[in-house]
C-alpha cells in the first residue's frame, strides 16, 4: 500500500513532551535489546493508575517496540502476550494485568508499532501483516516460546497472522477478543465517523489535528455499550493529539485491509491449539456473528459471550475478561 509523500508544511515531528515520572511499581526493566527513539508517553497515560507493571523495550527490524510487563523473572516460556486494538496501546490492559500475573506466568502487553511508547515511523507498514512481522522479530529477540497469545480488535487480526503463519510454532494457546476477521476489517463509523472517507490517502494532508480530534472524540463512545467517561475518552484520544499522531492514526485506518485480514482468518480452521473466543454481546463494531463463525471454523475453539458489553471489552467488562483469560491460561 503506497503512502502519500509528506508536504513541507505538515511534516510529522515527534512531540517533545517530557518523560513521565515512574512510580516504584512502574520502574523501567532492562530491555531485551537496546532501546532507542522511544516516543514519550503522554501526560494522560502517565496519570493512569499503576498496575504493578514495568516498562521495557525491544529492538525489532528497524524499530523499537515498547511494552508493559509483569513477572519477567518467570522466564519467556509460556508467557502471556497481549495485543491491543485501534485506537489504544498497552495501557488498555492495565485492568487485567494483575489477574493474569496471578497465574504465575510472565505477562507482556505491547504497544504495537505506531502506538504508545513504541516508535512512530511514518510511512510504515502497520497492517496486520506488518505488525506481525515486527512482533515476530521482537518475540525471537526476547526468546518467547509456547506463548498464550491474546489479541483484541486489530490486535486480534495481528494475533491470527502470528498464530496461523509467522509464529505458528511459538503459540501454545490463542485468545481472540472482539477481533476483526474475514473481510470485516473496519466498522463504518468507528473509531472515526465515515471510515471510508478517512481511508483517503490525501485526507491526512488537509484535515487539521483539531478536526481529527473532534471526530475521534465523537466516535469513540460508540465502541462502548456502557459509555465512556471524559477521562477515558481523553486517554484514547490524547495519543493522537499532534501532527505525528494525526498522520499515524490515518495510516492505521488505511492499513485496515479486508484482503489482508481475510487471508489469515480463513486459516483458523487449520489450528490445532486451544482457542478461546471472547465477545461482547452488544458489540456493534465487530459483530458477534464474526465470533460465532470463528468458533465454528476453529475446531478447538470455545466462544464466551459477555452480556451487556460492547466492542471496548477492557472498558466495559475488565474483571470478566480477566477472569476468562486467567481460566484459559490455567486450563
Amino acid at each position: 500500500m503506497s503512502e502519500p509523500s509528506q508536504t513541507p508544511s505538515e511534516t510529522p515531528q515527534t512531540p517533545q513532551t517530557p518523560e513521565p515520572k515512574l512510580t516504584d511499581t512502574d520502574a523501567t526493566i532492562p530491555p531485551a535489546q537496546a532501546a532507542t527513539n522511544l516516543r514519550p508517553a503522554t501526560e494522560t497515560r502517565a496519570r493512569q493508575p499503576s498496575s504493578g507493571a514495568q516498562r521495557g523495550a525491544v529492538r525489532s527490524i528497524h524499530y523499537t517496540l515498547s511494552y508493559l510487563a509483569q513477572n519477567v523473572e518467570r522466564g519467556p516460556q509460556g508467557a502471556i502476550v497481549l495485543l491491543h486494538d485501534l485506537p489504544g496501546g498497552a495501557f488498555v490492559w492495565k485492568g487485567v494485568l494483575p489477574q493474569l500475573a496471578a497465574t504465575g506466568r510472565a505477562v507482556y502487553a505491547f504497544d504495537l508499532l505506531g502506538y504508545g511508547q513504541s516508535d512512530h515511523p511514518w510511512p510504515s507498514d502497520t497492517t496486520n501483516w506488518g505488525q506481525a512481522d515486527c512482533l515476530l522479530y521482537a518475540f525471537q529477540a526476547m526468546g518467547l516460546r509456547d506463548i498464550v497469545l491474546v489479541g483484541l480488535g486489530v490486535g486480534g487480526s495481528t494475533a491470527q497472522t502470528l498464530a496461523t503463519r509467522l509464529f505458528q510454532g511459538g503459540v501454545a494457546k490463542l485468545a481472540l477478543l472482539n477481533t476483526y476477521a474475514y473481510e470485516h476489517a473496519f466498522a463504518p463509523n468507528w473509531p472515526l465517523p465515515d471510515m471510508q472517507k478517512h481511508r483517503d490517502p490525501e485526507l491526512a494532508h488537509t484535515i487539521s489535528v483539531e478536526q481529527l480530534q473532534q471526530e475521534l472524540r465523537q466516535a469513540l463512545p460508540l465502541g462502548s455499550a456502557k459509555g465512556l467517561s471524559s477521562a477515558q475518552v481523553d486517554t484514547y484520544a490524547d495519543e493522537w493529539n499532534s501532527t505525528v499522531g494525526k498522520f499515524m492514526l490515518m495510516q492505521h485506518v488505511r492499513a485496515m485491509n479486508p484482503l489482508y485480514i481475510n487471508s489469515v482468518a480463513s486459516d483458523v480452521i487449520k489450528l490445532r491449539i486451544p482457542v478461546r473466543i471472547i465477545w461482547g454481546e452488544r458489540d456493534e463494531v465487530t459483530p458477534l456473528a464474526l465470533g460465532e463463525r470463528l468458533s465454528r471454523e476453529a475446531g478447538t475453539a470455545r466462544l464466551e459471550v459477555i452480556k451487556g458489553a460492547g466492542h471496548m471489552l477492557l472498558d466495559d467488562a475488565p474483571d470478566q475478561v480477566a477472569r476468562l483469560l486467567a481460566d484459559f491460561v490455567r486450563e
